[in-house]
Parts: structure tokens; sequence; C-alpha cells
């Protein structure tokens, strides 16, 4: 407890493109003392589209969506900051749902940023998205 305020541990997060490991920014992750947990899924509830092949942007959506492949971090709350302010304009944290229904703070798209972006929902994922792209 700090000045009267709980403060949290860590903070598990979930990341779908370049902060997984051994992509472009995982460095951003473990410079902020995450430590990996698993890789899961989400909920039936996605989209996914590339940002210009740099980065995905998932976005959660009503109908037709499908299960996004992640990985689930446990982040020190003073390294959330650093690894949300690193990230590319469009991205943002929101609430997302997990295939075993668990409710989890990840990294989502704003709607404005996947306008007009090809949509990758298909390949389930990010890592399988570039293994598509580049075989």
């Amino acid at each position: 407890m700090k000045d009267g305020i709980l403060m949290a541990e860590a903070i598990l997060l979930a990341v779908n493109g370049t902060l997984m490991r051994g992509l472009e920014l995982n460095g951003n992750m473990v410079n902020a003392g995450a430590t990996f947990v698993r890789e899961a899924r989400t909920s039936p509830h996605y989209r996914l589209y590339t940002i210009g092949d740099v980065h995905p942007a998932m976005l959660r959506v009503s109908a037709g969506g499908a299960a996004v492949e992640l990985e689930l971090w446990q982040v020190p709350p003073q390294g959330l900051a650093a690894i949300l302010l690193a990230e590319p304009a469009g991205l943002s944290v929101g609430k997302v749902i997990l295939a075993d229904g668990a409710e989890v703070l990840g990294v989502l798209g704003e709607p404005w940023l996947c306008e007009g972006r090809p949509e990758i929902t298909r390949h389930g994922g990010w890592r399988n998205y570039i293994a598509a792209r580049n075989p």
C-alpha cells in the first residue's frame, strides 16, 4: 500500500502483435520488466487488421468475429505506461475477453486505425499472417 492506495503487484496484459516473444517490439515488454505467462486465444468476438504490414490492430465486434491468438504477460504497473507510450498511434488498452471467459487488459486498435485496412482475421493471429505472407 502506498499513500493509502493498494498497488497491484503486476497487471495481466494480452498482446497480439509485435510485442509478442521474438517479434520487433518485444524488447519493450522485457525492458518494462514484463514476464511471459502463456499463449492464449480470445473469445470469438474479434477481427484483426494489418496496418501497413508493420503491425496488427485487433477490434472487438458484435458479430462476425473470430478467436485471435495472443500472449499473456505480467507487467509491473510502472512498466505498463512505458509499453503503451511506445506503441504506434491508434493502439490503446481495453478489456479483452479470452476463450475461457476471463477478462484481461489488452492492446486493441481504435476503429479509425482499422478503417480501409486489409482484414487478416482468417489467419487467426499475427504470427500466422506473417508466415503466410513470407513462406
